[in-house]
Order: structure tokens, then sequence, then C-alpha cells
């Protein structure tokens, strides 16, 4: 994966999401018997992509990352949008299980889903919402999920900040400081 060009929180937080994800494989190589690196593990990841409905989100996820795009010789599901296959396998992470984390509103887990996904495959959004997302990263791994009004002014506020800004903050306090008066 590569490192967040954003830094700060937003980059500890994708960095902590993407153990998760390394960690729940490593759980299932072991429950099935499967080396890492071997023909098997491919083997276990096509499996999970066949039905993406049966297993957890950061499974299907680390299944993704072990298989190559046939088209476009990406990890699967990361090349660039258009790409028929990894259009397809990115769409196919969203069929998998979220279940949402004790003490956490609902939908939270969904929204560390796909803000996470949109911060490992960054190159697939648009400035705006790669900055709204990975902002966002802190606080839906700490349980916390903004409610309609916060999102809203949020998003307004990042409409207002150039491309460049929109890449170079890394709080919303930041969006929100440089949104000012504009």
């Amino acid at each position: 994966m590569p490192a967040l060009p954003r830094g700060g929180r937003p980059a500890e937080a994708l960095a902590t999401i993407q153990a998760s994800i390394d960690a729940v494989w490593l759980e299932l190589l072991a429950e099935y018997g499967v080396t890492a690196g071997t023909v098997d593990e491919i083997d276990l990841a096509e499996t999970v992509l066949a039905d993406p409905s049966s297993f957890e989100w950061r499974v299907v996820d680390a299944a993704l990352v072990r298989l190559r795009c046939a088209e476009c010789g990406s990890e699967l599901g990361s090349g660039p949008s258009g790409c028929e296959p990894c259009d397809q396998a990115n769409a196919f992470r969203f069929a998998a299980i979220e279940v949402d984390r004790p003490a956490t509103p609902p939908g939270t887990e969904h929204g560390l889903r796909v803000a996470s996904a949109v911060a490992r495959t960054r190159h697939r959004y648009p400035p705006r919402v790669r900055c709204g997302y990975e902002l966002g990263l802190p606080d839906l791994l700490d349980g916390r999920l903004p409610g309609t009004p916060q999102a809203q002014a949020l998003r307004a506020a990042i409409n207002k900040l150039t491309d460049d800004e929109r890449e170079r903050v890394t709080t919303f306090d930041e969006v929100t400081a440089l949104a000012a008066g504009r």
C-alpha cells in the first residue's frame, strides 16, 4: 500500500487500518492452513472474491491486494478508473460483510470501509472526495461518525478550497480556517 501523502493523523489512521487488514488476512491464512506467498494464498484470495458477501470487508480488501489485474497489472481493484476488471473488483469490496464495532454509532464501520478504500486507491477519486474521506479516517477509526449537518458543513468548506489546498490539509480545522471568508 502506498503511503498517504497527506500525513498527520489521517496517515496514522490509514496505517492502523492497513495493519488490521493485514492481521485478519494472517488469521484467515492460519485458519485455512495456507502459507503466505504461495499459490495456495492466491487461490484463497480468488475464493474470497468469488463470494465476497461471505467475508468481512477487511478480508476482501486483503484478498484484492494479493491479486493482479490481468488488464492493467495493478493490484486488483486499484487500477485506473475505467479499467473494467478493476472497476468490477472495486465494487466487489462493497459486497463484503461489515459489522459496526461495539460502542460505535451504526454506519461507522461502513464509513471506515469507504474512507479507507478511497485513501488506499486515492488515484481513482477526485481531490474533493479524497480530502473529505481521508480527513475523516481518524474520527471514524475512533468510533465517531459525523452527523448530517456536520458532514454537509465540512463538504461545503472543502468545496471552497483549491485542489492544491485539498491535498495539503491534514485536519478539518485547517479546512475550516482556509475556507473562512471565501
